[in-house]
């Protein structure tokens, strides 16, 4: 890739555009690893960052589910937490103001288990004032179709999208399970649908148990998997999303420094969110950015846009191009 005369010393730019929304640069907090902003306030200048996506909001407020709901796996995290939150009404009134003091961009994920639920958050959150855009998580089940998940059927996770586009004139980002056969139907189903912008992966479906007990180490049995495990998964997707679809894509799964994060930009993701390193460095998304900086600096790269999608799929190895096919 050839460089850009970009002068020595000098700070690249590292704005990106995802559709409507303009981040000041690509890294933002992942939902349900961030609080709502203030937990993290202390350890971390939250205007600093690209955007903050808060942990996910429901029409009321969720318990979760019983503990256990961590465990610790090799290069990862499998959690049960059963999306715990405020609800819909605290949220505006007790967590929203701490942000709406920060010049930072809010993203607020939201999740039902009916089309009526993502329907009427979207509606009431297109109201309030200082929401840049809304997070769809289609990772959900849908009571109506026997728990089946809105994001494991391109039609149900188009329908989603629809109500939702449907109540509000915010920009929205849907952010897409790993649990399928094909993920880059699931992102041109939604494209259609009328998403902005795509995330890219949720956890991936995972167990562990104790061979001593033989119990589940996990109350609820089975969880989702987050962390460095699940960042080779998370590329492939973002890759094949990335090419499926026109809109912007971010990348999320596993990202715990700045050379992780650049993967994802080389595959085609426009941004990027970090979410279990959150639990390993408080101070992880702003080292992240300082470290994308320093790359392009080193490269002497000026624009990080410069920088995205540019990945040579040509065959590493010429001498063996008939068998660079993948599954050859």
């Amino acid at each position: 890739m050839a460089k850009d005369s970009n002068a020595p010393g000098a700070s690249p730019d590292l704005s990106v555009q995802l559709g409507p929304l303009r981040l000041k640069n690509p890294v933002m907090a992942a939902s349900g690893t961030f609080g709502y902003g203030e937990e993290y306030g202390a350890f971390a200048d939250v205007e600093k960052l690209g955007a903050i996506v808060v942990k996910g909001i429901s029409l009321e407020p969720r318990a979760g589910n019983p503990p256990p709901r961590l465990v610790e796996t090799p290069a990862g995290l499998i959690n049960a937490i059963g999306l715990e939150n405020v609800g819909l009404d605290h949220f505006i009134s007790g967590k929203l103001p701490y942000l709406h003091g920060k010049r930072v961009p809010v993203i607020v994920n939201i999740f039902g288990n009916r089309l009526e639920d993502y329907a009427e958050l979207a509606s009431r959150l297109d109201r309030v004032p200082g929401i840049a855009a809304l997070e769809i998580n289609i990772s959900c089940p849908n009571v109506k179709q026997g728990g089946m998940l809105f994001g494991a059927d391109p039609a149900m996770a188009a329908s989603v999208v629809k109500a939702v586009r449907a109540a509000t004139t915010l920009p929205l980002i849907t952010k897409l399970t790993p649990n399928v056969t094909r993920i880059g139907d699931i992102a041109q189903a939604v494209e259609d649908a009328g998403t902005d912008i795509i995330s890219c992966i949720n956890t991936v479906a995972a167990m562990a148990v104790d061979i001593f007990s033989r119990r589940p180490k996990l109350a609820n049995i089975v969880g989702g998997l987050s962390g460095p495990a699940i960042r080779p998964i998370a590329l492939r997707c973002t890759y094949e999303v990335a090419a499926a679809v026109r809109c912007p894509v971010i990348g999320v799964g596993g990202i715990f420094d700045a050379l992780d994060a650049m993967e994802f930009f080389l595959v085609g993701a426009s941004a990027v969110q970090v979410g279990t390193a959150n639990f390993v460095r408080p101070s992880a998304t702003l080292e992240i950015i300082a470290g994308i900086e320093r790359f392009l600096q080193v490269e002497g790269i000026s624009r990080l846009q410069d920088y995205i999608g540019t990945l040579d799929t040509r065959c590493v190895f010429p001498f063996a191009e008939e068998s660079c096919a993948l599954g050859d």
